[in-house]
């Protein structure tokens, strides 16, 4: 190959990886926008909720995207879910026009004797500091719980929740191991560690993890439905999707009245759909 085919080649291999970073770049926007949309109108299987839309054009918007700026205008210009305020739509109205969104600049120009306000609910939040969180091989249970404390708040979960399962599912016993292979703190079987991404299920800050991430799930599933959630748990989401509540398998059914004799909540509040993902783990030499 030749000097100027050479040349020819690293231009277009440098446009080719530009695209494709760009491409990943907005990806995570993409689905943020998506799934707002989703909450917005009650569609791809997600039921309406409005907070839940503007919590999402809020992180997207804030990200850049021109698309979720102009729909959080939309929102405030009719009041879908919010009170209605035209300084806000025009606050958001602009910032999509000014990244090129004709639909707002139009809106803009309806309303241009209009300030844009300034809106509180939907600011840049302040870069979260890791927490820092070491694994201790043989816990006691207040070692347990300050790591409870910190991780169960980042997947918008009731700390006392998953002290109340750890305490049913191993009596906060580390090396716990049951016939069917589940393990650790909160008897992670390896499907479902793998499946929220824990390497490690022995690890009892990793293994908390994972099982607070599958807690995070089944609310999120099962609608807040404390019962359901924990039933889901002992015997699989399919289960009680099938028999529409707590199915009747004495171990399940023992299983939910243990850990609702101590959390007495029916309901839990639905956790967002993006965890916080915050936490770094240092394993302790």
């Amino acid at each position: 190959m030749n000097k100027k085919m050479q040349l020819i080649f690293c231009l277009l291999s440098c446009v080719l990886t530009k695209s494709v970073m760009a491409d990943q770049a907005m990806q995570p926007i993409d689905e943020l926008r998506q799934a707002a949309a989703g909450y917005e109108h009650g569609r791809n299987g997600l039921k309406q909720d409005y907070q839940q839309a503007f919590s999402l054009y809020c992180q997207a918007a804030l990200l850049g995207d021109a698309e979720s700026a102009y729909n959080l205008g939309f929102m405030y210009f009719n009041g879908r879910g919010l009170a209605r305020d035209l300084s806000l739509a025009v606050r958001w109205f602009k910032q999509a026009a000014d990244v090129g969104d004709k639909q707002a600049g139009q809106m803009l120009a309806r309303f241009r004797d209009i300030a844009a306000g300034d809106d509180a609910a939907c600011k840049p939040q302040p870069q979260a500091q890791p927490l820092k969180l070491v694994a201790d091989a043989n816990p006691d249970r207040k070692i347990v719980q300050d790591w409870v404390n910190q991780i169960a708040p980042g997947y918008g979960i009731d700390p006392l929740l998953v002290m109340a399962v750890i305490q049913a599912e191993s009596a906060f016993k580390v090396s716990a191991l049951s016939g069917k292979n589940a393990q650790g703190l909160m008897q992670l079987i390896p499907e479902t560690a793998e499946r929220f991404g824990v390497k490690d299920s022995w690890n009892p800050v990793q293994n908390i993890k994972g099982g607070t991430a599958y807690l995070h799930w089944l609310l999120r599933h099962f609608d807040g439905k404390v019962d359901w959630v924990l039933a889901a748990y002992n015997a699989g989401e399919g289960v009680v999707e099938r028999y529409q509540g707590i199915p009747p398998y004495p171990e399940t059914q023992n299983y939910v009245k243990q850990i609702q004799a101590v959390y007495k909540k029916p309901l839990h509040p639905v956790p967002p759909e993006f965890p916080a993902k915050f936490i770094v783990l240092e394993q302790k030499s």
